[in-house]
């Protein structure tokens, strides 16, 4: 049904190979579940011919308990192939649970919570019914025929050739249905993962004024669902003209040439016998097989296919930005690998960068691509699996700047000297407190000597007392994760502009706006599949991301270039 059916069919020969004692097991109780299809139209007919038309009613009873009775071991073997079926399908569903699980931590699957909670789900529930309708269909099919083939083989002159019309009907439409639910999975993976993206990046969304472009994006993606929506609905219909071919036109038929069979031998009660087999046998099986398998059956091998394939993610390339000569790398990383886990996906693949003294680097991208872990890297919180990381000066060389900036209790002073062992004297604080134009919060607390309560400051307060921290540290080398997402865009363009000018000072800013790369002198772009290393101007002609990053910021919020 798709362009991957024989592989599939052998994977599911292989599944159903593992499994076959449960396979015989279900196969043995449909056949006692299917006894009652073949006594309902036979003993029926025997009751009217032999019985009550002979003046013989005591043997037309007998006939119609026997009737009854066949109901009865039919219903007793139904409910043992509940059993057999779910002895099929959960194994299965353990089993895409798992690819799920493994694909999800070693490719970095971004629609792994679509794949496991929904995706799942739908072939579990889909099989299960798959294999309900078809085995249903099989014996209630094999037992109606072989009844009308007993009762008169002409029957099956009538009664066949639609069947077989109808059923090849529906058999044909199978494969554009496979299609277009592949194409509604694929819009909703899309909607997911887009869901996924934007909670997780709303701060930047707002901060950079890309609310429109973000409405923009995801309506094309729920337009793009109701499309697919719309197409799977229209080749639906031709499942109710399969059904009425084989599922209708059998009883029409049989109607209509019953003088024709009378003349043929055929009697009364075969005629009625016949009736029972396709009214209350033949059509309601037909019509769960052609409703569950149009449904389930092309939703199942699409879904299957999806959890199963996948090619891995391509590593991302390597990127340098190397020093002149009179400059030497105050960092410098070396084939460095990362993952969260033994066997998770690298965040980061053998990854070459080299940053001089003085450099100024923003790093843009998604969010969750690995920026913060880059910037662990830098400022030694994280260790690389592979590859070395080099920073001048050591670990006393550099200074992080987290998100969450941490205020303790004590005078702003001792806040702000808590890098410098030997203290800080007033007049670096005034200067700092002035260079980050800090003036205003220093006079509203009370001065330096003023004890600071973290809970009434702001969110952006904080970050300022963090950041004139880091700037009054002895470190050369500044890692800005996000530091000033609290801050608004002039205020965040001179607190880098300050940490650039310092002597020797190098600065990595994970970028929060786009305004930090314009004043970059160099910008590293992460999109997952591809690290691309330049300036803003180099970047716009050659990385797509990055001008999709620029183009979705508002003028105003791209901050002043000092």
């Amino acid at each position: 049904m798709t362009t991957d059916t024989p592989s599939l069919i052998r994977r599911g020969v292989t599944f159903l190979a593992a499994h076959r004692r449960a396979i015989a097991r279900l196969t043995a109780w449909s056949a006692v579940e299917a006894a009652h299809t073949f006594a309902m139209g036979y003993a029926l007919a025997k009751a009217l011919d032999g019985g009550f038309l002979a003046g013989k009613p005591g043997e037309g009873l007998a006939w119609l308990g026997l009737a009854a009775l066949a109901v009865v071991v039919g219903a007793f073997g139904t409910g043992r192939t509940y059993r057999g079926v779910a002895a099929l399908v959960e194994p299965l569903r353990d089993r895409l649970v798992g690819r799920v699980v493994t694909r999800a931590l070693r490719e970095a699957d971004g629609a792994a919570v679509s794949r496991l909670t929904h995706q799942v789900e739908i072939a579990r529930d889909t099989f299960a019914g798959l294999v309900m309708v078809s085995r249903s269909f099989v014996f209630t099919a094999a037992g109606a025929l072989v009844g009308l083939c007993l009762l008169a083989p002409v029957l099956l002159v009538v009664v066949a050739p639609p069947l077989v019309l109808g059923l090849g009907l529906f058999l044909a439409t199978l494969r554009p249905l496979a299609r277009r639910q592949e194409t509604f999975l694929a819009t909703d993976e899309a909607i997911a993962q887009s869901l996924g993206e934007v909670s997780g990046g709303l701060r930047d969304i707002t901060a950079g004024g890309a609310e429109p472009y973000v409405r923009e994006q995801t309506g094309a993606l729920v337009d793009a669902e109701f499309r697919a929506s719309l197409a799977l609905a229209r080749w639906s219909v031709l499942r109710v003209v399969a059904l009425a071919v084989a599922g209708r036109l059998p009883l029409v038929l049989l109607l209509v040439t019953t003088p024709w069979l009378l003349d043929r031998g055929v009697t009364p009660g075969a005629l009625v016998g016949a009736l029972a087999y396709l009214t209350q046998s033949l059509l309601p099986a037909l019509q769960a097989l052609v409703h569950g398998l149009g449904a389930s059956g092309s939703r199942l091998a699409v879904v299957i296919r999806r959890l199963t394939d996948g090619p891995p993610l391509p590593p991302p390339p390597a990127v340098e930005w190397a020093p002149p000569e009179s400059s030497p790398a105050a960092v410098e990383l070396r084939g460095v690998t990362f993952s969260y886990g033994e066997h998770a996906e690298p965040v980061l693949r053998d990854l070459d960068l080299v940053v001089p003294v003085g450099g100024r680097l923003a790093v843009v991208g998604p969010s969750g691509v690995g920026k913060s872990t880059l910037a662990g890297l830098v400022a030694g919180l994280l260790e690389p699996g592979s590859g070395e990381v080099r920073v001048a000066g050591g670990r006393a060389g550099r200074v992080l700047i987290p998100q969450e900036a941490y205020v303790f209790s004590g005078t702003l002073a001792d806040n702000l000297g808590y890098l410098r062992p030997d203290g800080v004297p007033d007049h670096e604080l005034h200067a700092a407190a002035d260079v980050l134009a800090m003036t205003e919060l220093v006079d509203r607390l009370g001065g330096f000597g003023a004890p600071v309560t973290p809970a009434e400051l702001s969110a952006g307060e904080r970050q300022r007392i963090a950041l004139a921290r880091a700037y009054l540290a002895p470190a050369r080398i500044a890692v800005l994760d996000e530091a000033t997402c609290h801050l608004d865009a002039e205020a965040e363009a001179r607190v880098e502009s300050a940490f650039a000018r310092r002597t020797d000072g190098t600065l990595i800013v994970i970028a929060h706006r786009m305004g930090s790369a314009r004043r970059a002198d160099r910008v590293l772009v992460m999109d997952g599949a591809r690290t691309v290393l330049g300036t803003h101007e180099e970047l716009l002609g050659e990385s797509e991301l990055y001008r999709d990053l620029t183009a979705v910021v508002r003028p105003d919020r791209l901050g002043s270039t000092p």
